[in-house]
């Protein structure tokens, strides 16, 4: 985003506040051992690995989380934030990983599923100073959506409908 752009979302958003208000849906559907993701007009696939049912045919679900998080780093800090703040970006970069025990999916004893030590390495080049960066980076995990979801407890409900094939 530009500096403008973002300058006339804010004055709209002051004005009409529910203009900012969303609800990001997903829609997932079995299609042989992938699951197809849809959101709006965007499509795409995800598969698990042979080891655990799939085809390796599309990134893990996991994958996808750290691409999510990854993702936001890079976008949100170079399109939004940086003209906002008034920091010049020339590159973001961002590296998203964890660990995980594939034997917690199996319900192997003694091992739990969770996903284990995220970590996300973030890589800004910039002419600006260190402390210009660093306001940004500190912003960044002020605000970003993914980040948040991912570093603070939140409430998640899921419920079940069975039909009847």
């Amino acid at each position: 985003m530009k500096p403008d752009t973002i300058k006339e979302t804010m004055r709209l958003w002051e004005s009409q506040p529910e203009k900012a208000k969303g609800r990001p849906t997903v829609k997932a559907r079995s299609e042989g051992s992938q699951a197809i993701l849809e959101a709006g007009s965007f499509s795409w696939r995800t598969d698990l690995p042979p080891s655990l049912g799939g085809n390796n045919a599309a990134p893990s679900p996991t994958a996808m989380l750290l691409a999510a998080l990854a993702g936001c780093a890079v976008v949100f800090i170079r399109d939004t934030l940086a003209p906002q703040l008034g920091v010049h970006v020339v590159s973001v970069e961002a590296t998203a990983e964890c660990q995980s025990d594939s034997r917690g999916l199996l319900g192997m004893a003694g091992v739990l599923p969770d996903l284990q030590g995220i970590q996300l390495r973030i890589v800004i080049q910039s002419p600006d100073s260190q402390e210009k960066v660093q306001a940004l980076y500190r912003t960044w995990r002020e605000r970003c959506p993914v980040y948040l979801a991912l570093s603070k407890p939140l409430s998640v409900t899921a419920t079940l409908e069975v039909k009847s094939a």
